[in-house]
Parts: C-alpha cells; structure tokens; sequence
C-alpha cells in the first residue's frame, strides 16, 4: 500500500468523524430546545391552572350575582322591588311585622305552637301582617336554603297569599323543617315535596317552574335586604313589631312563644 493511499484514507476518516460530531452537535442542540420549549409550556400550563382556580374562586356565588339582576316580583307586594309583603283585610288598622329566616328553628317552633292564633287573628281582621323574610342563618355555614327558601315562598306569594302563609307553615312544620345544621331547603326538589302538601300548590306549573328557574332569587336577595336594613333595631327571628315597637314576651325581649303569650302581647300592642 502506498504511502499516498494511507494518508488520504486517514483524511477520509478525520472527515466523516467531524461531520458525525457536527450531526451529533445539531441533534443535542434540537433535544435541548425541545426540553426547555416543553418547560416553557408547563410553566404557562401551570400558571394558567392557577390564573383559572383563582379566576373560579374569585367568581361570585349565583347568590351574590342575582343581586345585581332585575328584581321579579311577585303578584301582592308593593314597593319597586317588591319587598313589602302586607296579607289581611283592608279594615284591619294595625300592622304587625313579622320577622322570620326559613331555617330558623325558633321560627319554627313559634309556627308549630302560635302559628295557627297569628293567622287566625289576620283571618279575622285584628290586624294585618307584614312579612319581612331573613336570611342571616345561611351566612353561618355558606348555606343557600334560607335563600332558596325564601325565593321559594316568592313563587307562593305570586300564586296567592292563601297559598304563600300556607306554604310557609308547611316548611316550618314538625314534618318538613330541617335540623339547622341540615341544608335541605338548598334543594328545589325538597321545596317542591313540601310545596305538594299545599292544594294551591300541588302540580301547579307555574310555581314549579319559578322555583326551578329561580324566576324570584332577586327577589329574595333584595328582601334579605330588607332585614339587614331594617330600622326596627330587629337582629334575631323571630322578631315581631307594631307601631315601631317591639313585640315582646318579656322584658329580656324574647319573642312570645305560646298561643296565651302571643295573645296577651298583641292585644297589648293592639292597645297601644
């Protein structure tokens, strides 16, 4: 073998070894670029995963956001937004206001026990009753049934006020109120259950569909309003007020809990 012939070969070897080291340069320099592009995008990724759950848990509640919807109101209330509920006959000269939160056990349990003198005395004509419904019980444990309740009880008011103080009755009965630890009035399918023990009630459409649709959460929203700024000095329910005043059992300022409690007060205010 020529001398010639060996060193061209050993050029020839030199040369394919650079151009493989080049080929080889080129594809580590292209992983590299793969590896921080895909970094890139897992940054971004996660930043826009925590950008969404911040977003999601900065988004108000349907709640908070039906507040800034146009009030529906029911049929029998007054006002612009509706919130003045007044059931009984015209001739009756006193109102007495009535302060109540659907999940409210004492509420409950003054319906249960002197529910039926109250409705009895508006039958009568002793006096009118002013409804102001509250919704301060779901704030303690980020419920929703005092206000989906109370959107609810809307719905009855629009079919009648027969139908609306029977409805709230039944909700605040032995039966149907739950344990205030128990948010079951956050369910439309338990409002509707309960709602088929009132005749007005049972299979009527339109009240179904208004309680499904929350035709009246603004409503509802804005009547919770109404108890926040109310200028009775009323904090608690059941709280009842006449002529400014309130109506109380004794001098604690406990509401009357009894039949002969609540008859001896009202006549008491009646008077006055």
């Amino acid at each position: 073998m020529s001398q010639r012939n060996t060193q061209s070969a050993k050029t020839a070897a030199r040369e394919r070894l650079r151009e493989e080291r080049e080929r080889q340069a080129k594809r580590d320099k292209a992983k590299r670029q793969l590896v921080v592009a895909a970094s890139v995008v897992a940054v971004l990724a996660a930043a826009g995963g925590i950008g969404y759950f911040v977003v999601q848990a900065n988004k108000p509640s349907h709640w908070e956001a039906v507040k800034k919807d146009t009030v529906v109101a029911p049929a029998h209330t007054t006002d612009d937004k509706g919130t003045t509920v007044v059931i009984g006959k015209d001739t009756a000269k006193k109102t007495l206001k009535v302060y109540e939160d659907p999940r409210c056990p004492v509420c409950a349990q003054f319906e249960q026990t002197a529910g039926s003198a109250l409705k009895k005395d508006v039958d009568d004509g002793k006096f009118k009753m002013q409804y102001v419904g509250a919704t301060f019980i779901d704030s303690h444990d980020n419920g929703e049934g005092s206000k989906n309740a109370l959107s609810a009880l809307g719905a009855a008011l629009d079919v009648s006020p027969e139908a609306f103080l029977e409805y709230k009755s039944a909700l605040y009965s032995t039966k149907w109120h739950p344990d205030e630890t128990t948010d079951k009035f956050k369910d439309d399918g338990y409002l509707l259950k309960v709602a088929d023990t009132v005749p007005a009630l049972k299979s009527n459409a339109k009240f179904r569909d208004a309680v499904e649709k929350g035709t009246y959460d603004a409503w509802a929203m804005a009547m919770s309003k109404t108890f926040d700024d109310n200028k009775d000095g009323v904090s608690g329910t059941p709280s009842f007020v006449m002529d400014g005043k309130k109506v109380t059992a004794d001098a604690q300022g406990n509401p009357p809990m009894t039949v002969a409690d609540f008859n001896r007060v009202v006549d008491a205010a009646l008077k006055g």
